[in-house]
């Protein structure tokens, strides 16, 4: 009997996002292992959030994606159910040696994810989110900046607060789709100083004072955001176009977020082909500003 080869491909991928994904501005040689990145990270986020399993199968599920995780990393051919994952991801470490503790980060994030929402425990404050984010965000934009041969504290830090921008720029996107599936990354600390109650978020209550919450938090992923956005003067030719254009996704949901006022609460805004124009001329700016 043959056994079925593994593929070394990932899928295209089909989820919704606010950022091109392995686009064809990304540099052609990269684009298989940003894909495979994209499919193991999204796979695992699916096994946290998607379908009607309980919290235990969802945590057994993450620890066996572990397992594989590091199974394939030393070598093992990828299992049937994850093969389409696993193969292209252990192509892409051998061939472009990626760092495995990143990977190993973004897992942990999923698991506290089921946690968190098993035991309805949220946020205390801002720094217990930031080190969410740290593993759960951040590993993306160092794995990139790997494939790409960009190092130094400098790059990393800016690529750390875009990728922690964006990551708080779905969370106040997707209020509407998270409160009702007993998740959310309101911090209960910018709650309190906002005076805004419980009872009224978990009923998505636009209020004045939830509309000032999520003001304030949108304004804080804003400032994230611009404080990483010179990396992109960094990276070069098609790369450093993609990351404009990942940077003005991030500000466009958050401006969409902003002109809501609050009733992010009760619906999703999203990025369509009315705000290509827009980013792109803000990409180019953005080009225009280094020339400067």
């Amino acid at each position: 009997m043959n056994t079925p080869a593994v593929p070394t491909t990932a899928a295209a991928v089909t989820h919704y996002e606010n950022f091109p994904v392995a686009s064809w501005l990304c540099p052609p040689a990269l684009r298989p292992p940003i894909a495979a990145i994209y499919a193991f990270a999204r796979t695992a986020d699916d096994i946290a959030d998607e379908g009607d399993a309980t919290p235990a199968e969802r945590l057994a599920d993450l620890q066996a994606y572990a397992t594989e995780l590091h199974a394939v990393v030393a070598g093992a051919t990828p299992v049937p159910r994850w093969a389409s994952v696993f193969g292209p991801l252990q192509h892409a470490l051998r061939t472009h040696q990626l760092p495995v503790p990143l990977l190993a980060d973004l897992l942990s994030a999923f698991v506290q994810d089921v946690e968190k929402t098993r035991d309805a425990t949220g946020y205390a404050d801002r720094a217990e989110l930031l080190d969410y984010c740290r593993r759960s965000a951040n590993p993306v934009g160092r794995l990139l900046l790997h494939l790409y041969g960009v190092q130094g504290p400098s790059a990393l830090a800016q690529s750390d607060a875009i990728c922690t921008a964006l990551q708080l720029a779905n969370f106040w996107q997707d209020l509407s789709v998270d409160i009702p599936r007993g998740r959310h990354y309101l911090p209960r600390s910018d709650c309190s100083a906002h005076q805004a109650h419980p009872a009224d978020l978990a009923a998505r209550q636009c209020t004045p004072e939830n509309a000032r919450l999520i003001l304030d938090l949108s304004a804080w992923a804003r400032r994230l955001m611009l404080e990483g956005a010179p990396l992109v003067h960094q990276l070069p030719g098609r790369a450093g176009w993609e990351l404009r254009l990942v940077v003005q996704g991030g500000l466009r949901i958050l401006d969409k977020v902003d002109a809501l006022r609050g009733a992010s609460l009760t619906t999703r805004p999203v990025i369509g082909l009315g705000d290509a124009a827009l980013m792109l001329g803000r990409a180019l700016a953005m080009r225009r500003q280094r020339r400067a």
